[in-house]
């Protein structure tokens, strides 16, 4: 049950990280839940695990590092178009 609920978190981090940096409507439903469980492990990498937490992924170390991801990815993709 805890993977559903990392899903689901990872899901919405995500999404949020998307809609901040314009580019959540490319991405899709997979590409959130990627972004926001790859942008938690590198923001509690980065950041810490600090602040409110739902399903082990600590908020807000978690956004920062998915827009941080979101940034990055979308950045390469455009180079390479």
């Amino acid at each position: 049950m805890h993977w559903l609920w990392v899903l689901i978190v990872g899901a919405i981090i995500g999404a949020i990280a998307g809609a901040l940096t314009n580019h959540g409507k490319s991405m899709g439903w997979i590409g959130n839940i990627i972004a926001g469980i790859v942008g938690s492990s590198l923001g509690e990498g980065i950041l810490g695990s600090w602040g409110p937490q739902m399903a082990g992924m600590a908020i807000i170390p978690s956004l920062i590092g998915a827009i941080i991801l979101v940034v990055i990815v979308s950045f390469i993709i455009e180079k390479m178009s």
